[in-house]
């Protein structure tokens, strides 16, 4: 690839570290300010937040070396450190967005039956997500698998390429747990969170249309994150698919990198998705950064406003319960 390939992966990567120190900073930073935030529901969100920034601090970082000067140069310590890092943290963010949309779809349909969202419940989630990650990606260490550049030959990740039957068997458990698993059920969960509010369509038609338009706006908020899910992982994950099943196939390296990048770049979006698009931590943000003043705090939120996370009262607000919004 010419310099000038290399130099510009380095700024994309140098943005996208950047904007992914900042956002998820400020959503670590916002939910210890504002007890409000710190409810059950919210213990995901967090938590994504802090496996996007190990993230973009322990792997987007050395991309970002190593495609400034142009190849890698970290040695074969680097390789495995980068591997691991982004391979952990990333696994960590994908189960985190799976226990998600579990948390989403038991929000909603709470009001349908008895199921709760507990604070055990939350941490058995955010532990269960660093766990399988650690359980999945500490192998390569130990010899099942490994961890080889790809790409443009700057970055590391698991060990697509080489088909040894232990490493294809490796590999072959890895895309089963760490992906098809969480892809199955970030389909199941928001397909009965739409089925569910179908149903309070039905039932609350009759009643002004108010759970009409909620049913809408969980609607997009459930197609922008299975999308975003989908253009972030699919095609890294269609990419490993294809060269473990064929390694002597050729693909040409710079068409290689476009998808190991699209999902590292998942650490700054992943934020603004799942929680800047969330009312209240919005108004707390506000607050924040205006010294506990929000103009915007006379446009109140209805009642009846149902989105795909879960609210207090405004953060001006001390008490008041949790409800879908």
């Amino acid at each position: 690839m010419p310099r000038i390939g290399y130099t510009i992966i380095a700024v994309i990567m140098a943005t996208s570290c950047t904007l992914s120190v900042i956002l998820n900073t400020t959503v670590i930073a916002v939910t210890i300010k504002y007890r409000q935030l710190r409810q059950p529901i919210n213990y995901s969100l967090v938590n994504l937040a802090i496996a996007d920034l190990g993230a973009a601090l322990l792997g987007g970082s050395l991309n970002v070396e190593t495609n400034a000067v142009g190849y890698y140069n970290l040695g074969r310590v680097g390789c495995v450190t980068e591997g691991f890092a982004m391979a952990f943290f990333g696994i960590v963010a994908l189960c985190t967005i799976a226990v998600i949309a579990v948390d989403r779809a038991i929000v909603v349909a709470k009001p349908m039956g008895m199921l709760t969202f507990t604070t055990r419940k939350a941490m058995i989630g955010v532990a269960a997500s660093w766990i399988w990650s650690l359980v999945w990606n500490t192998p390569p260490l130990f010899g099942w698998g490994g961890y080889q550049m790809e790409g443009v030959m700057t970055s590391c990740a698991p060990d697509w390429y080489n088909s040894d039957p232990i490493n294809v068997s490796y590999i072959i458990c890895y895309f089963l747990f760490c992906f098809t698993i969480p892809f199955v059920t970030i389909l199941v969960s928001y397909g009965y969170l739409l089925r569910t509010l179908r149903q309070v369509a039905k039932i609350g038609a009759a009643q002004g249309g108010s759970t009409t338009k909620a049913e809408a706006q969980v609607s997009r908020m459930v197609i922008v994150m299975v999308m975003a899910f989908l253009i972030c992982w699919l095609p890294y994950a269609t990419f490993a698919l294809v060269v473990v099943g064929n390694p002597q196939i050729y693909i040409n390296p710079i068409i290689a990198t476009v998808p190991m990048y699209m999902a590292k770049s998942s650490t700054f979006y992943n934020p603004v998705i799942y929680i800047f698009m969330n009312k209240q931590f919005r108004d707390c943000l506000i607050r924040c950064l205006l010294c506990g003043r929000n103009p915007c705090a006379s446009e109140q939120v209805e009642e009846d406003d149902l989105e795909i996370s879960t609210i207090n009262p405004p953060c001006s607000s001390r008490y008041g319960k949790v409800s879908p919004m």
